[in-house]
């Protein structure tokens, strides 16, 4: 016979998780689909507890410190920070360029067939389905193929590195401004085309003071990762800090490659401050 109280015992089947039992069922799918395809890739985190492996990779490591600090390398390095920071904020620039148009023309809601009959129902659809394509054509091939597309049409240099971003990058915020516009609040973008606002008007004065905050807040991620990019794109001859990193690393200088390391990191947390000062100002 139980001496546990009945609402004890309720108590506890209450606090027991109902769905316990489904999510420990799709884990084990999750296992069973996932570890064909471990072993077909030949991944083998074992490899690295290996003696000898390990040792590698401690002198490896050891080549980091110290870091280089002498005021002829800081120079350079300083050059190509301002490179990196010039190459991701360009092509941000020329991504809002390209992304903002079509952003528009995807936004559905500023649609004039969402308020009522329109006869020129098909040409905006028309429209939208070109925007979508086109969005997916430029965010479809990775920045740093189009680096290396450009590295050998313009030569070495931030030219290819800006560019490769630019489109990149375009397609990238172009889709996902129209998805913020889309899922934001747009009432009062329909009242304005209801009293008949133009389709600008009631993107400035409707939708942008709901999103902004999003939007602002998601530009600055993609800059941040732009810088990122920025310094993968040295290392194919577009210059900053990954070309930099690239000599450093064929030259075995791990002090040097330390340091830019510690100056890369440095960048992403500035960036990551700008954001929350951004949403703090847009709040």
């Amino acid at each position: 016979m139980s001496l546990t109280p009945p609402t004890l015992r309720a108590s506890k089947r209450e606090e027991r998780d109902p769905d316990a039992l489904t999510r420990a069922g799709w884990t084990l799918v999750a296992v069973v689909l996932l570890w064909p395809l471990l072993v077909l890739s030949g991944f083998n985190p074992l490899i690295l507890l290996d003696a000898q492996n390990l040792k590698a990779m401690g002198n490896f490591l050891g080549g980091f410190l110290p870091p280089e600090s002498s005021p002829e390398f800081l120079g350079i390095l300083f050059k190509a920070t301002l490179e990196t920071l010039a190459m991701a904020t360009a092509g941000i620039a020329l991504a809002l360029l390209i992304a903002t148009p079509l952003a528009f023309v995807l936004t559905h809601s500023l649609s004039i067939a969402r308020i009522g009959p329109a006869s020129g129902r098909w040409r905006g659809e028309t429209l939208r389905a070109v925007a979508r394509v086109v969005l997916l054509l430029l965010r479809g091939i990775p920045d740093i193929v189009w680096a290396l597309v450009f590295v050998r049409a313009l030569g070495l240099g931030v030219t290819a590195g800006v560019l490769a971003l630019a489109i990149t990058y375009g397609g990238m915020l172009g889709k996902v401004y129209a998805e913020i516009l889309e899922s934001s609040d747009t009432r009062a973008a329909r009242v304005l085309l209801e009293a008949g606002s133009s389709r600008t008007m009631a993107l400035f004065y409707g939708m942008i003071p709901n999103a902004a905050q999003e939007l602002v807040s998601y530009t600055v991620y993609r800059w941040e990762c732009a810088v990122r990019a920025s310094v993968i794109m040295g290392f194919v001859g577009a210059g900053g800090l990954g070309q930099l990193m690239d000599q450093s690393m064929k030259m075995l200088n791990g002090g040097e490659a330390a340091t830019i390391l510690a100056t890369f990191l440095a960048l992403v947390l500035i960036a990551d401050a700008i954001s929350v000062a951004l949403r703090k100002l847009l709040q």
